[in-house]
């Protein structure tokens, strides 16, 4: 995947960047950092694409991020001018913000672990009120207890770990960072995110990256390791699976509301993402 290098800017008087967004869309494209990202999404939902696999997130959400995993939040389609849809609190910071051999003793051995794991990209869904709390403890000009909020969060991530925590991609070797071209590659997913729910041309998706159909073919599935209609799938098999945790929607107003015009073939392309038929997934879910 190619993708643009963002810098982890820290204030002159600390030793890593807390930042916090409120807007109308998270706007960051496809970008990946030289240190870890821990991300509370505190109000937005969508689909957001890490290493080179695409899936939901929620609210009430924490991402762990490690150095150079690619990855990019898209909001609901449903949510675009709503104001203030999108609220995220941030923490960066280098692997040896406090030293070379930081997270090398022995009471953060865990620690070590949950970043060595986030090379993978991580996802808490059930993080608590507890753990969500610390993050709007953040606060500027306190130096100090910022720092030990960190050690906190860090140490309340591991602690759910074992049970809470999904990793997010299976094989990082398929991953390359590149800057030339991210914003080619961005303006490309960014079109797809916006009208997967209608059809989605590849001749225009071919043209906005300046090359006939077959070069851009050739093309993104060298970025990706995919082609570009397994990526439009992905995205929208992706949808139908929010959408199917609800009982409003029948499967085939599902199927079709998701960008597929066939229902035999968003059930065929469903088994094949998520193991099980549409139908089976709803079931399965509501038995949960």
């Amino acid at each position: 995947m190619k993708a643009s290098y963002r810098h982890i800017p820290t204030p002159e008087d600390a030793s890593f960047a807390i930042k916090e967004y409120c807007q109308p869309r998270f706007t960051n494209t496809f970008h990946f950092h030289h240190g870890y990202e821990v991300i509370l999404i505190v109000k937005s939902s969508g689909h957001v694409y890490v290493g080179n696999k695409v899936m939901n997130y929620n609210e009430g959400e924490i991402f762990v991020f490690g150095q150079g995993l690619v990855h990019c939040f898209s909001n609901d389609n449903f949510a675009k001018n709503t104001p203030e849809v999108a609220h995220a609190i941030v923490v960066q910071f280098t692997a040896d913000f406090m030293g070379k051999d930081f997270f090398e003793r022995l009471e953060l051995r865990k620690i070590k672990e949950l970043l060595q794991q986030s090379a993978y990209g991580i996802k808490f869904s059930t993080a608590g009120p507890s753990l969500k709390e610390l993050f709007f403890q953040f606060q500027p000009n306190q130096q100090m207890r910022n720092l030990i909020l960190l050690l906190q969060v860090l140490e309340e991530l591991c602690l759910r770990n074992s049970e809470g925590a999904l990793l997010l991609t299976d094989d990082i070797r398929k991953i390359r960072f590149k800057e030339s071209d991210s914003k080619k590659l961005a303006s490309i997913f960014n079109y797809v995110f916006e009208n997967y729910h209608h059809d989605v041309d590849i001749s225009a998706a071919a043209s906005m990256a300046c090359m006939s159909k077959a070069a851009f073919c050739r093309y993104f599935k060298r970025s990706t390791h995919k082609t570009f209609s397994q990526f439009v799938n992905e995205i929208r098999i992706s949808h139908a699976t929010r959408l199917l945790t609800g009982k409003e929607d029948n499967i085939t107003d599902i199927c079709y509301a998701c960008g597929f015009d066939n229902v035999s073939y968003f059930n065929r392309q469903f088994k094949i993402q998520q193991g099980i038929s549409p139908r089976e997934y709803r079931k399965a879910f509501m038995i949960s």
